[in-house]
């Protein structure tokens, strides 16, 4: 199976039988699964988390799979199939997220009263039933809430399930705390290609949702040196295809894996992923920035599809951000610009709005994180382009070099 190549090419990494069985049926053993359970299926088969979390996991509780035509036609199906389970990345629900926040904003003020109210009131019960808040007299809105807003929202995602698992890459606090205040369990959980691919993962019962969960059983972490996290776990490669100097570069003698990421562990041994080793941006004055942190907070806001941060070695942070296409034409009309006009991305009045909406998601990080220039274009990253992974993961050496001469541009003078 072939790495998702982030940070270069992808690598082949040799999973036996036992591997992938054994971290199967040690993800089975973290929830309840039921033969009667409809998994849907949407991310490319070919990746580790669709393989073990979408088909191999439920061939062996003895569920059904369905598949989805696309990601364009997910909705339609999500209301055909009504999963109970599903796997997915993150940036569905942020996609989700956002549709919702762009409906609210068309809506009279009582529906974002109202949307906040059930998220706060269900997150305070999820609190409650995960033994950390007291009970709450609040508590008593909630079956009217649920009636009202969540359960209207839950049944564009089919109406009846009862755990999605997010994996692949960070999910926003925010949209987490959401779609669990709404009624949907999302569990976190963390894990790579070279393990099979689950290290962690949340339980129903002990979520946290800033983490990616506890181990595995049979799962051993620690962190080593600048807090990396090592992994060992019989679910880890046999090794790189025909490559055994990079084996021997993410496996030491006494059997840990290096995964690269930066983390911290818990009490109760929920893992925290805090960035990339090999992604941590060093501006010129020495600050060091982990961007994941702060694309993801920016991506909150239904104006950005996507973004990236910049800025390795500069006096300040940048950002290339992908505009979501139909906000972007209500931004230009409502600024009475030609939406598709492309040069009007760099109008002063959209570059503006651009950053002052960016450091409105920024305002609770250091002053340090903070973007002072800005490019946006409308045309998506894609995978076919070799700009993301099939888990939409940015493949950040490549945007660097489609960018190259923007970003010369974007620090000229400074």
């Amino acid at each position: 199976v072939y790495t998702s190549g982030t940070t270069g090419n992808p690598k082949g990494v040799m999973l036996s039988h036992y591997n992938i069985l054994s971290n199967a049926l040690a993800s089975a053993s973290c929830a309840p699964f039921y033969e009667d359970d409809i998994f849907l299926s949407f991310l490319p088969l070919s990746h580790m988390l669709e393989r073990t979390g979408g088909y191999y996991l439920a061939i062996a509780v003895g569920a059904t799979v369905a598949y989805a035509r696309s990601i364009e036609q997910l909705a339609e199906d999500l209301l055909v199939i009504r999963p109970t389970l599903l796997v997915t990345v993150p940036r569905i629900f942020e996609r989700v997220y956002n549709k919702i926040k762009v409906q609210l904003q068309d809506k009279p003020p009582i529906a974002s009263k109202l949307f906040n109210a059930a998220v706060d009131v269900g997150w305070r019960r999820f609190l409650v039933q995960q033994g950390r808040a007291r009970w709450s007299p609040k508590l008593l809105a909630w079956p009217l809430l649920n009636k009202l807003v969540a359960q209207k929202i839950l049944d564009k995602l089919g109406g009846r399930m009862r755990i999605a698992i997010s994996g692949g890459a960070p999910l926003s606090i925010d949209v987490a705390k959401t779609f669990i205040g709404l009624g949907l369990p999302i569990t976190q959980g963390y894990g790579m290609t070279e393990l099979s691919p689950v290290v962690s993962v949340n339980r129903l019962d002990d979520n946290e949702p800033a983490s990616v969960g506890p181990p595995l059983p049979d799962v051993e972490v620690k962190l080593g040196e600048n807090n990396e996290l090592l992994v060992r776990s019989p679910g880890m490669m046999l090794g790189y295809w025909n490559n055994p100097e990079a084996t021997r570069d993410i496996i030491d003698e006494d059997g840990w894996l290096h995964t690269g990421d930066i983390a911290s562990i818990g009490p109760r041994g929920h893992i925290t992923i805090t960035g990339r080793l090999k992604e941590i941006i060093v501006l010129c004055n020495g600050e060091k920035i982990p961007p994941a942190d702060l694309e993801l907070a920016i991506a909150t806001d239904p104006l950005f599809e996507q973004v990236m941060i910049i800025g390795e070695g500069k006096p300040f942070l940048g950002a290339l951000v992908v505009l979501d296409k139909d906000n972007w034409k209500i931004l230009a009309e409502k600024l009475s610009l030609d939406p598709d006009d492309e040069e009007n991305l760099n109008h002063p009045k959209i570059q503006q709005e651009i950053l002052d909406r960016i450091k409105a998601k920024l305002a609770p990080f250091p002053g340090y994180a903070k973007v002072f220039r800005v490019v946006a274009t409308i045309e998506p990253w894609t995978v076919e382009a070799g700009l993301i992974t099939p888990t939409l993961k940015l493949k950040r050496n490549f945007l660097i070099k489609q960018y190259e001469d923007t970003i010369i541009e974007m620090y000229e003078g400074h």
